[in-house]
């Protein structure tokens, strides 16, 4: 009952006949559980460690049990505690990552002369670099597509090219959320791009949207909350290494449109959708986040969570993390 707070069946046995029998000690309390002595010191060592149980300081060895309502608010208070800062570690890290962007898109390649860095300011730059780089491209387009449903007329208006490339033999692979299989639009226009020879699949989230052209030069926005706001060119040889095994690396897990999507098992383990959702409510993301990565409404992301968080026993976000690690949901990230 109490695992997400680290006391496993045994030890809160102890504390619940401690509060229940104060004053026993541990030979008094092995005879009641039937369990060996030893198991009953090392489990006094363990809500000592927790700060559930305090020695009497009167030299007799014994031991009192903190009252739930000080001793597990204690327990819940440093949990939320340590949660904050792994959130403030993750924030940390994306600045450095965020700060280390725009250092580099100051370098120049020492060979040529010319930037790696491309910096397009505003939606009309980032559709003429794009409309470059596609009537240029030579072998091979992929893309990360993250936004879920598409538009019927943005999706009418990239016909025209891609049936092009598609003719002259380039091959197309795009990465779509796994949200696109209930927009029929966008089902039908990825059924279309596959039977002109293009490839599609899914995944539950991605972390930007992205488009790579034969594998040299690369396009992704400067904000991936915002795609419109500014994108940048890369086209450094050790920057495209990293993102194509990017590419590639999510492209052999996902799920081709054709197949039906994995669904929940008998072992009730969440969907491949729940498990992205809980991987990002772990990491303290909102609502709205949590909508913007997976390619759904916030109305749909906020049923999600609701879900997940029933299905857990869960009476918060943070203890819904804590449970689907202990469940074995989520890996367990010290």
């Amino acid at each position: 009952m109490l695992e997400s707070l680290g006391l496993d069946g045994p030890t809160e046995a102890v504390y619940r006949c401690m509060l229940a029998n104060p004053g026993d000690d541990a030979a008094a309390l092995a005879k009641r559980l039937d369990q060996p002595e030893e198991d009953i010191h090392r489990a006094w060592e363990r809500l000592t460690e927790l700060d559930l149980v305090r020695e009497l300081g009167d030299g007799t060895g014994l031991r009192h049990a903190i009252s739930p309502e000080l001793g597990l608010e204690y327990l819940l208070a440093r949990q939320q505690a340590e949660f904050a800062e792994h959130r403030q570690r993750i924030a940390a890290s994306r600045a450095a990552a965020s700060r280390l962007i725009s250092e580099y898109a100051g370098l120049q390649q020492p060979a040529t002369g010319h930037a790696s860095v491309e910096h397009l300011n505003g939606v009309d730059q980032i559709r003429a670099r794009l409309a470059q780089l596609t009537n240029d491209v030579q072998s091979e387009v992929m893309a990360f597509v993250p936004d879920g449903a598409q538009t019927r007329e943005n999706m009418a208006a990239s016909r025209p090219l891609n049936e092009r490339l598609l003719k002259r033999g380039v091959v197309m692979r795009t990465i779509y959320v796994d949200s696109v299989r209930n927009s029929p639009a966008t089902v039908e226009h990825a059924n279309w791009l596959t039977s002109q020879g293009g490839q599609v699949r899914t995944v539950a989230t991605l972390p930007t949207r992205m488009t790579i052209i034969d594998r040299k030069t690369a396009l992704i926005p400067v904000n991936s909350e915002d795609s419109s706001a500014g994108a940048v060119a890369l086209t450094g040889h050790g920057t495209l290494t990293a993102l194509c095994t990017l590419f590639d690396t999510t492209w052999e897990g996902a799920q081709p449109l054709g197949e039906a999507c994995p669904s929940r098992g008998d072992d009730e383990r969440p969907s491949r959708q729940e498990l992205a959702a809980l991987r990002l409510l772990a990491e303290g993301h909102t609502d709205e986040g949590i909508a913007k990565r997976l390619g759904v409404s916030h109305r749909t992301a906020r049923r999600i969570a609701t879900v997940l968080m029933e299905r857990l026993g869960a009476r918060s976000r943070f203890e819904a993390g804590v449970r689907a690690v202990r469940s074995g949901w989520l890996p367990y990230e010290p």
